[in-house]
């Protein structure tokens, strides 16, 4: 018959004993490695420790958190660092409701004098940009600019766009240093902004700069040249003796040269290169840009479709407003209205180039010859521009083609007149006048 030792008051104290000896090697175990990990983790906590002292004294030295710790609370999702100053007339704090983890942003006017910790104690949120934010208008001379600049005026007030417009009006080719400072200077405006200025193209990425979107508008060759040709000498509707004023230095002779001498006997000014001038606002800053001849063609017509979000035409100026409210909503929002409107037709009249003259057809037909590369670009430049229009499926508000005979000889294909105005690289200025006038027979 077998026993039964469980019950047995010695086997009972054997059970305790060996209960008691687990426990003990088990807290001094436990005690051992709390010990070793806070010897460990001493230095790490102390490091840490005065950091954060340190950055709150640099806090409050200098007015403002350390970089470090702006970008630490925007890892950990408290608030992001805001780039730009909100624009708002009250001021607005952040508020989140309690409920639910993802719970959704939103503004709450605040009372004034009241105060809350987002106001006090951190950057305001973060400012939601339109896409794109950054818009350069690489203008060229005497392609309806001034228009579109006095629209710019109107619209950067309404919709709350910063517009930068350059006083230089003269200065379009650029050293490699004066690339840089200019576009570090139109990379530092606060966004969204919209800068102008009379420049041959910056190519932003090649010295790792990011680069904005480029719009542009160009016109037909020979009525380019024709506008500049004329404003140079008597200006427009505004005061032919302000713009006498503005060019001192041209004598009688050079004023009143007719057209057709100074064509048919190829004076400098009607020959190349000085014809040879809307290429090179898009083809850039190299030197071989301003030689007329395909590769300064070839690489303007590359850099339209790589970095233009739009190059348009004069004459068919309420379409390219059409086109540009559709890709630039927030900086072209209601512009053909405001193009149309009786106050703006008003201070757009006052720019039409006077006493212009129509060269003969002989005459036409040397200057063609002279810019058979800038008509080559103008036409590719159309070209795009209408696909452009087809693709968003836009209703043209432009009037209808009109082609006189002699440019069917000349094959030349031109669009019916518009208005424009602006300013001419080297003896700049504005003006809008009918962009086809030089069309009709002499």
């Amino acid at each position: 018959m077998m026993k039964n030792y469980s019950n047995s008051p010695h086997h009972k104290n054997q059970t305790l004993n060996h209960t008691r000896d687990r426990n003990n090697k088990r807290s001094n175990w436990l005690s051992a490695t709390l010990l070793r990990f806070s010897l460990r983790d001493y230095g790490f906590c102390m490091a840490t420790l005065f950091l954060f002292c340190f950055g709150s004294l640099f806090y409050q030295l200098n007015g403002g958190p350390p970089k470090i710790l702006l970008e630490i609370r925007q890892y950990l999702g408290v608030f992001g660092k805001s780039h730009w100053p909100m624009r708002m007339a009250s001021r607005h704090s952040v508020h989140r409701d309690r409920p639910g983890k993802g719970s959704p942003l939103t503004f709450r006017k605040e009372k004034k004098g009241e105060s809350t910790f987002v106001d006090d104690h951190g950057p305001p949120a973060p400012r939601v940009l339109p896409f794109p934010s950054q818009v350069v208008y690489n203008r060229v001379g005497k392609c309806g600019s001034r228009t579109v600049v006095l629209l710019l005026r109107i619209l950067a007030e309404r919709h709350q766009f910063n517009l930068v417009s350059s006083d230089i009006h003269n200065k379009t080719r650029l050293t490699k240093h004066e690339q840089v400072d200019l576009m570090r200077n139109i990379s530092n405006i606060p966004q969204p902004y919209l800068y102008t200025r009379h420049v041959h193209f910056l190519n932003f990425t090649r010295f790792r700069i990011e680069q904005p979107v480029y719009i542009n508008i160009i016109r037909d060759p020979i009525n380019r040249f024709l506008s500049n040709y004329f404003f140079r000498r008597f200006g427009d509707w505004r005061g032919e003796q302000n713009h006498l004023i503005r060019t001192p230095g041209m004598k009688d002779d050079e004023r009143y040269l007719d057209i057709n001498v100074c064509i048919l006997e190829n004076y400098p000014e009607c020959s190349n290169p000085r014809l040879f001038y809307i290429i090179p606002y898009f083809c850039g800053q190299h030197p071989q840009c301003r030689e007329p001849g395909l590769w300064a063609l070839e690489r303007a017509k590359q850099n339209v479709l790589e970095n233009f979000l739009l190059v348009g035409v004069l004459e068919e100026l309420e379409d390219v407003l059409l086109l540009l409210e559709r890709l630039l909503p927030h900086f072209f929002t209601d512009v053909l209205n405001i193009y149309k409107s009786p106050d703006y037709r008003k201070m757009g009249n006052m720019t039409g180039t006077v006493r212009k003259q129509t060269p003969s057809l002989e005459a036409l037909q040397a200057l063609y010859q002279r810019m058979r590369y800038e008509y080559d670009f103008y036409n590719f430049v159309r070209e795009q521009f209408h696909l452009t229009k087809r693709k968003i499926g836009l209703k043209s508000a432009s009037r209808p083609t009109h082609q006189p005979n002699f440019l069917l000889n000349l094959a030349l294909k031109t669009q019916e007149p518009l208005e424009e105005d602006e300013e001419e690289e080297q003896e700049p200025e504005d003006d809008v006048e009918d962009a086809n006038s030089w069309l009709a027979q002499p």
